[in-house]
């Protein structure tokens, strides 16, 4: 006959770990994009919807103190507003190119400086396209040779 005390005192513990694994499981399909509220992987793309990307030119800026900038950057648009910013795009090197150029490259040093140059140029690319067709910039390559 089986000891009715050993066999309550491991039902806790069995009871523990089945809910262990139950909450690694969600875990795991939650953060690997399984369920679609969470907004990952396969089974959800909202993520993507409402958003194109238009590639900038690459650019190498010579700066002042004999350095050169390599920038590559990527905009954010609206997917209505693409064909709209593709087309402007030489006017959004030339003034993005101008922008860079004019920078201080002591200002190079400072620790916020990406943030600082997105948000000018995202400034500026709204200058050129409008206010509504670019959500963002995205700075890909930064380096200063």
């Amino acid at each position: 006959m089986p000891d009715t005390a050993q066999s309550s005192n491991k039902k806790p513990l069995v009871i523990g770990a089945v809910l262990a694994l139950i909450g690694g499981a969600g875990g795991y399909a939650a953060t690997a994009g399984m369920l679609p509220e969470f907004g990952g992987g396969h089974g959800a793309q909202s993520h993507d919807i409402g958003v194109a990307f238009v590639p900038v030119d690459p650019l190498i800026v010579s700066l002042p103190d004999g350095k050169h900038l390599r920038f590559t950057a990527q905009l954010e648009v609206a997917p209505e507003a693409r064909a709209e910013v593709e087309a402007m795009s030489p006017r959004i090197v030339d003034i993005f190119n101008s922008f860079l150029r004019a920078v201080h490259p002591s200002d190079f040093e400072d620790p916020v400086i990406l943030e600082k140059l997105r948000s000018h140029l995202l400034h500026r690319a709204r200058l050129v396209t409008g206010e509504s067709a670019v959500k963002s910039v995205l700075i890909m390559e930064f380096v200063l040779d």
